[in-house]
């Protein structure tokens, strides 16, 4: 019984406390809806809040020396938010934002097809304008805009002024804005206008100022191809992108693209808090935008200044026949690396283009010049293009046969000028002056570039030989550099005609070993065979990327990027056995291509009188109807530090493009007064954002 009366005062006690509780929240209710609810009411209706995204500036990529290739600067775009402000002053805070911005000299959205002085419509077309706004087919462009006028009650302006506001009025209209989603006046204004709305917010109700962070490319169309560009973010890539909005940019060609995770910042928060007019009454920061990730490239600036102006300067006087004849040219590339990093310091594709275009909206006029068939500027021809190498192949059968003791370094092999065996090919010496060489030594071959002399190596070596060596070398596979769409290019031999399904024949090794037949390789995978040759036969990784430093200065584990870069390119390691060459037959091999750049060499007359000892090759390799000229070098020649390769299409003879490599090492050495003076490349815009 004793516990009976116990259960029961516990349970009053709990249904005292339940009705004390509802009693105070009925209280509660009543205070806030009758005693205090006229002034809640009218304090919530006199207050707006709107949520706005900060956009987060994008990562920086940077050249080896810190100048920012790519960066950005601010851009303003003012909006309007719907609010309670009536017709009359909406009309007035309009005409203030236009004649704001025209005395700014800033521009405006104005899609109202009607123009004034004569009034008329803007296109013939103009019926089915007429049936959307409900006006019947016969009215006249004078009759729509007195429509207008009376619609949007400006009466008291005269009709050029009413006209400029109907330009606006009638873009909110079709917009369909509310006070969360505006209407863009206009998408870059000035920083003057931008103080003038901020003096006088008051005066211009449910305006707002937004800031945005936009990609700025401060060199021009420098190192255009290994920066890529940016543009706006088509559905595709929004679909497979996570963390973007329609109106965002990403990355879409070169280092933008590979690196967009890194680039892309972190959008922040804005909350806004505004009174029933619009005005704003508070700004706060909910969650702040950070910036993205850096990107500092192996790219030096200056060099690659000097080697894109050179390029185009030595297109431009072969096209103009300043060799002798008059040839068309249109493209080239050129390439300097480091031969003991293998870091590219400059990587250079002729023609090139503005990538800033690509952010601001190109033109259809640009666009088709940018693609033009046969003279893409669009196109990296440094690893996207793969050419016949020609006689710049000639240090691999060289290699192979000294390596075999298939030849050796003094033995003489004699040059009659027509090969016997196979087809009995000549060589160009025959072909240029009725005659051979004479008796060579591999060196001399070199420097003479005989053809009869490697038709030799190659028939003693074989092209298994030949294959072995040209893929330790890297040639006829990608070199793995951190940029999109590289080209393996193709290696001539067996395994590519087994392949084909096809058989290979001697006639075939006769093409193959001077660099002819299907051998294609790319100017980066030139560079890298060339930086072997000179490094003592080590294998080369290709990088263009430096570092990856996050916006708080830390850098990123170089691991964790290329792990990154790899799956983003879907790169696989080359697994290549060394094959431990012999220093005095890679010493053979670069004595030859010393003498090229001596008397007697085919580029003394390039080189004569350069201050630097170094080695070189000149290549012209048959590709149809047209003939490539290569040129590859090295240098110093004692203690190689880059290796540079140029490549000019239909450019005829090697030592044309040698003038390439001669200013670009200028350059490199700090040989030339005028670069010792300007250390640091200028960008063709001040950087003060």
């Amino acid at each position: 019984m004793a516990a009976l009366n116990k259960k029961n005062v516990r349970y009053n006690i709990l249904s005292i406390i339940v009705y004390i509780i509802g009693i105070i929240l009925i209280i509660q209710l009543f205070n806030l809806q009758i005693v205090h609810g006229e002034e809640y009411l009218e304090r919530a209706n006199s207050r707006l809040t709107r949520e706005i995204t900060i956009k987060a500036a994008r990562g920086n990529v940077l050249d080896c020396n810190g100048n920012i290739l790519a960066g950005n600067k601010i851009k303003y775009s003012l909006k309007i938010y719907k609010s309670k402000i009536d017709q009359e002053n909406l009309n007035r805070a309009i005409l203030n934002t236009i004649n704001i911005l025209e005395n700014s000299g800033d521009t405006y959205k104005d899609e109202f097809p009607i123009n004034i002085n004569p009034v008329e419509y803007k296109h013939e077309n103009i019926q089915k304008w007429l049936e959307t706004n409900n006006l019947e087919e016969q009215t006249t462009a004078e009759q729509a805009l007195n429509y207008y006028i009376k619609k949007y009650k400006l009466e008291e302006y005269n009709i050029e002024t009413a006209r400029k506001i109907i330009g606006i009025r009638y873009g909110i209209e079709k917009s369909g804005y509310t006070a969360m989603r505006g209407y863009e006046i206009s998408s870059n204004i000035s920083e003057k206008s931008v103080a003038q709305f901020e003096e006088m917010n008051n005066n211009f109700p449910g305006f707002d100022i937004e800031y945005k962070p936009v990609r700025k490319y401060y060199y021009g169309d420098l190192a255009a191809h290994a920066l890529g560009y940016v543009g706006k973010i088509n559905k595709d890539e929004y679909d497979k992108n996570e963390g973007y909005s329609l109106d965002d940019y990403i990355g879409k060609t070169g280092i933008e693209y590979v690196c967009e995770n890194y680039l892309k910042g972190t959008d922040g928060l804005k909350q806004t808090d505004m009174s029933i007019d619009g005005t704003t009454t508070g700004e706060y920061i909910t969650q702040e935008a950070i910036k993205g990730t850096d990107v500092v490239l192996t790219i030096d600036a200056k060099v690659q200044q000097v080697a894109e102006e050179a390029l185009r300067k030595n297109i431009e006087k072969i096209n103009n026949g300043g060799f002798g004849k008059k040839r068309e040219v249109n493209t080239g590339a050129a390439v300097v690396l480091n031969v003991k990093t293998g870091e590219v310091i400059a990587l250079v594709s002729y023609p090139t283009f503005e990538p800033q275009l690509f952010v601001e909206g190109i033109s259809t006029e640009k666009w088709l010049e940018y693609t033009a068939k046969g003279k893409s500027a669009l196109l990296n021809r440094t690893i996207q293009s793969a050419y016949a190498p020609g006689s710049i192949f000639k240090m691999i059968p060289a290699i192979a046969g000294l390596e075999t003791g298939k030849i050796t370094k003094n033995e003489l092999i004699e040059c009659t000028g027509i090969y016997p065996k196979g087809y009995k090919p000549t060589c160009w010496y025959y072909t240029t002056y009725g005659r051979g060489h004479g008796r060579l030594t591999v060196s001399q071959a070199i420097q003479k570039s005989c053809n009869c002399y490697f038709y030799e190596v190659g028939t003693r070596i074989g092209i298994s030989k030949i294959e072995e060596y040209a893929t330790y070398f890297g040639l006829g596979q990608k070199t793995n550099i951190e940029l999109p769409g590289e080209n393996s290019g193709t290696l001539a031999g067996k395994t590519l005609y087994d392949k084909l399904g096809e058989t290979w024949y001697y006639g075939n090794t006769l093409s193959a070993v001077i660099g002819q037949a299907e051998n294609n390789f790319t100017p980066l995978q030139m560079a890298r065979y060339i930086a072997m040759l000179t490094n003592g036969g080590k294998q080369v990784d290709v990088s263009i990327i430096k570092d990856v430093i996050n916006s708080k200065g830390e850098t990123i584990d170089k691991k964790e990027v290329e792990t990154y870069v790899n799956n983003k390119l879907g790169i696989k390691e080359n697994n290549i056995q060394d094959l431990n060459l012999k220093e005095e037959n890679l010493k053979t091999v670069l004595e030859g291509m010393q003498s090229v750049t001596e008397e007697g060499g085919t580029a003394y007359s390039i080189f004569k009188d350069f201050d630097i000892q170094i080695g070189g090759k000149t290549g012209s390799a048959e590709a149809g109807d047209k003939i490539n000229a290569w040129f590859v070098g090295f240098a110093p020649y004692e203690t190689p530090e880059i290796a540079v390769v140029v490549f000019v299409e239909n450019g005829s003879h090697g030592y044309y493009s040698a003038e390439v490599t001669k200013e670009i090492m200028e350059a490199y050495f700090g040989l030339n007064e005028e670069i010792k003076e300007n250390e640091k490349v200028k960008p063709y815009i001040e950087i003060n954002e």
